[in-house]
């Protein structure tokens, strides 16, 4: 049985959607493995993991603006409000999405698809 770990860091210019493929994918490839599953995990609190379609970016806008108008700033329900606008928002949506994915590796590539 293989294990490895690995970390990085994404950088982000706010609210909306960061496509982590090339990294995933590459963290993948560096262990060797044709055959299994990679763990991704998140560790920010207010930030989560989507699989979503990358072929057409009208996916990936409207997701965003779905989750916009479903979890919306300044909701005056919300109480914690010390930080950025955007902030409880992104809590609400990480507790709606997920903070783990599991992907599987067929011959030594991430079973995605389009």
């Amino acid at each position: 049985m293989t294990s490895s770990n690995r970390e990085f860091e994404v950088s982000t210019r706010g609210v909306g959607l960061a496509d982590m493929t090339s990294l995933v994918q590459g963290a993948g490839a560096e262990t060797g493995v044709m055959e299994g599953l990679v763990t991704v995990f998140i560790r920010h609190t207010s930030a989560s993991l989507v699989i979503q379609e990358n072929a057409d970016p009208g996916v990936q806008v409207d997701l965003e603006a779905f989750l916009q108008r479903l979890v919306p700033e300044g909701d005056p329900l919300w109480t914690h409000t010390a930080e950025r606008p955007d902030d409880m928002p992104a809590h609400v949506r990480s507790a709606l999405t997920a903070t783990s994915l599991g992907i599987p590796v067929t011959g030594g590539e991430l079973a995605l698809g389009t």
